[in-house]
């Protein structure tokens, strides 16, 4: 039993409706009077000791192992929740605004480059923060002007203070509100001149992807959208919010 499940893993509070009350089926399922569910308490715990799992950032292969599950089923799982956080952060978004940073990174691939072709093999991911806020990412095809100014025109509210390096995709960014270009070969990091903050969140995340010992290109989305949330939601209790977003976008999960 973990913290926050309590409820939930007992039986005392429905899964699907959060009615309290459930009646006890002879197969040893639980059923809902208000929803008119009927599940397997017995699945359930399983499914919430992996979210607990997914929670403390455990890869899905050791949860397989530490529980004698199969690898692919919690996979199964772990891609659900996953999916669940992105619904949740899609609901949740505003645009941001104030002083934003905007930057790209790139993740995966065996060989170390400079943007372009010097990213081969390479996820481009890109990232806007707003200062002592919150982070949006999404991976891109390419990092063309076109590219990243569509993403900042649709994300980030018009006239706020953009601060990004000197990649010439950036170059017309004044025309959504005041730019600093900060040249990372003078004085980089005075003042407020400075992206550290997108650049910390990169290394926030590129921290936690060492763990999985590699990803698909084709998953990079949706992890890079998870470090997104974990990132937005460092302050609060993680798991009980996990439960909520599991509960609300992935109920029956696979």
């Amino acid at each position: 039993m973990t913290v926050g499940s309590a409820m939930y893993e007992h039986g005392r509070k429905c899964w699907f409706c959060g009615n309290y009350g459930l009646s006890r089926l002879s197969d040893k399922r639980v059923w809902c009077g208000k929803c008119r569910r009927k599940y397997s308490l017995h699945k359930l715990r399983i499914n919430l000791k992996v979210l607990y799992y997914f929670y403390l950032e455990v890869s899905a292969r050791k949860c397989a192992r530490e529980l004698n599950l199969d690898y692919e089923t919690v996979a199964k799982r772990y891609s659900a929740f996953r999916n669940a956080i992105i619904k949740f952060l899609e609901q949740e978004f505003k645009k941001l605004h104030g002083r934003v940073e905007a930057d790209e990174s790139y993740f995966g691939g065996k060989r170390k480059g400079d943007r372009g072709r010097g990213a081969f093999n390479k996820q481009a991911v890109f990232g806007i923060l707003e200062r002592k806020g919150r982070v949006y990412t999404t991976t891109v095809s390419n990092v063309s002007a076109a590219t990243l100014l569509n993403h900042i025109k649709k994300n980030t509210r018009k006239g706020s203070v953009f601060y990004t390096d000197d990649f010439k995709s950036y170059k017309d960014l004044k025309q959504y509100g005041k730019h600093n270009r900060i040249k990372h070969s003078k004085a980089f990091g005075k003042g407020r001149n400075h992206i550290n903050g997108i650049e910390g969140f990169w290394s926030y995340a590129k921290e936690r992807f060492h763990k999985y010992h590699g990803i698909n290109k084709k998953n990079y989305f949706s992890y890079v959208k998870e470090m997104e949330f974990r990132f937005n939601h460092r302050n609060k209790p993680l798991y009980p919010l996990l439960i909520n977003i599991t509960r609300q976008f992935a109920p029956k999960m696979p």
